[in-house]
Formats: C-alpha cells, structure tokens, sequence
C-alpha cells in the first residue's frame, strides 16, 4: 500500500511540473544550405537590383507594338519583330548560320585539344606549374575588347603565316596552289585562335584529374590495361562531369562571344540605329537558341555521367520507397 502510495504522489508530480519544450537543432543539411544562401548572396542581390529590371523591360521591348522614345513608354503586345527578324530581314539569318557554324567549327577542336593539354600537364613533368600559367596567361590577355583589337590586326593570321616562307618554303608552296594554300591558312588561324581560348577548360580538366584516385590506375594497370585503355575506361569516365561543363561552358563563350558578327549586328541595330524592340526581339531568340542547345547537351550526356555509388543509394531510395519498422517503445506497468 505505501508503495502504490509513493508512485501515485510521483504521478501527481509529474503531472503539475510543466513540459519543457525541447529546442530544436538545426540539421548538417540546413547548415550547408544556409552556408550555401550566404555565399550567393550576393550575386542574388545584385541580380535583384542590377538585372530583373533590364531583363523585364527587355521582355516587354521585343513583344511591345509601339515604343516612344520620348519617355520611353512602351504599349500594345505585338510579334511583328520576330516576324521581322525571320522573315523579312535577310541579314538576320545569315550572320546567325555563321555564328552557328563558328562555333560548330571551334568547339570540338576546343575541347579536345584542351583535354590533350590538361593530360600532358598533369603528368610529373618539370616546370609544369610553368606551363600551366603559359596556356592561361593568353585567355587573361585575350578576352573583350583586347581579343577584337588582336583579331582585327590579323595576330591569328600572322603567328602560323605559311604565306611569308617561314614554315613551308615557297617552291612548295607553288605546287599546292593558291587554293590550298588559303584553306591551311584559315585551318592554322583558327587553331590559333581555339588555342588561344583554351585556358579555363584546361583548368577544369586539371582539376578533374587530379581529383581521380591513383589507386584506380593501379587496379587497371594490374589487370593488364594498356595506356589506351585506361584512358578511355577510367579518366573519361571519371571526369564526364567535368566534359559536361566544359561542353556547356565552351558553347555559351563562343555563342557570347565579343568576336560574334551576330551580336555585333544586335548590337548595330538596337543602339547605333535606335532600334530597341527589333535588338531585343533578336536577343530573345538568340537566347532562346542557346538555351535548347545546353539542354541537347544536357540530354545527350545524361548517359555519360559516372555518379559514385552513394549517388546511385540515394536515387534508388528516391525511386523506390523504403520502409523500416522501428522498435515500439517499451510499455511499463506500476
């Protein structure tokens, strides 16, 4: 009896002491997200501040009917400059098919010969810290106005000149002909050229290498791998994200690039000839263009990503519901 008696005060204590809230601890998730939101702050903000506004009044300039100048008021919605831009601007679309062709041209070239640099630098070679800078000083040198002034003074053309007798004597030359001789030319030229935009990729390269595991080379050399092998059996395999950026990277730089006649034609007629709405019902659709290609990209290299097997836990926990049973708490009598 006194025991039943001493447990029933206990109950009646408990039950006047008040609960105490339990504080709630921020998860490791929660906390790198936040880290996350404070180290893009400020490119947020300066969006916010800097670019919404432009890019809404962009918006309303390429579907607007009429615009005032005086003012700047724009009203009525309109497709006319999309209409304009396709079909009655004949220059419109041939400046855009070179563009395009441009940057077919240049971007195999830039990402191969990039990855074929980063595997040479990446190797225990001496001065290779010197090499390194050697192939990013020209991208630090030749980028904007600096690479337009290079370009209209013919430095692509005069660095691997065949013409002046240097490389392949004349009596050489003669045999080909004018018209190979033109075509090597423009080959080297651009070959200057992509060699001279390779800087960052050769960086994103170097940084994918090096963070592959040497003891993966080892196992492939231990089974008898050749070199060949290794190379397309582990490193590209193991640096797919890094050729996805690359990819993406390559393609928007070249697309965006200050050498690109279809931007300078944008840029001829929504600023020097007044033209604001046709400019900027042109840039939509350029930009519209370079969004469906990146996404071509994204899907064509969907199949070629290497996730590590913690990746692959998490995407199949997603896909398939898991469902533990825990433990049911102990049930105690008085």
């Amino acid at each position: 009896m006194a025991e039943k008696k001493l447990t029933a005060e206990k109950k009646q204590v408990a039950e006047k002491k008040p609960v105490q809230a339990k504080k709630k601890k921020m998860s490791l998730h929660t906390k790198n997200s936040l880290k996350g939101l404070v180290f893009v702050s400020p490119f947020i903000l300066g969006m916010l501040l800097f670019f919404i506004y432009p890019i809404i009044l962009s918006i309303r300039l390429a579907f607007g009917s009429k615009v005032l100048l005086v003012g700047f008021q724009i009203s009525g919605f309109t497709l006319d400059n999309f209409t304009r831009a396709i079909s009655i601007d004949v220059e419109f679309l041939p400046i855009f098919a070179e563009s395009v062709r441009n940057t077919l041209v240049q971007f195999p070239l830039i990402i191969v010969l990039s990855l074929i640099i980063a595997v040479l630098l990446n190797r225990d070679i001496k001065c290779r810290g010197l090499f390194r800078v050697i192939f990013f000083i020209p991208f630090l040198l030749g980028t904007g106005n600096v690479m337009q002034q290079l370009l209209n003074q013919g430095v692509d053309r005069a660095v691997l000149n065949i013409m002046d007798g240097k490389l392949i004597p004349y009596n050489v030359l003669s045999y080909f002909g004018t018209t190979i001789v033109d075509v090597v030319q423009t080959v080297l030229s651009v070959l200057v050229t992509v060699l001279w935009g390779c800087g960052v990729q050769i960086l994103l390269f170097l940084s994918g290498l090096q963070s592959i595991s040497g003891s993966l080379y080892e196992a492939a050399r231990i089974d008898g791998a050749t070199e060949w092998e290794i190379f397309w059996k582990v490193t590209v395999p193991m640096i797919a994200p890094m050729i996805l950026l690359n990819m993406v990277y390559t393609v928007v730089d070249s697309l965006a690039s200050i050498t690109n006649p279809l931007l300078e034609y944008m840029k001829q007629k929504g600023y020097t000839e007044a033209q604001y709405a046709y400019g900027s019902a042109m840039g939509w659709m350029y930009f519209a263009f370079i969004g469906l290609l990146v996404a071509l990209i994204f899907v064509v290299m969907k199949g070629f990503i290497h996730t590590s097997e913690v990746e692959e836990v998490k995407k199949r926990e997603h896909k398939h519901k898991v469902f533990t049973i825990e433990r049911a708490p102990r049930r105690t009598f008085d």
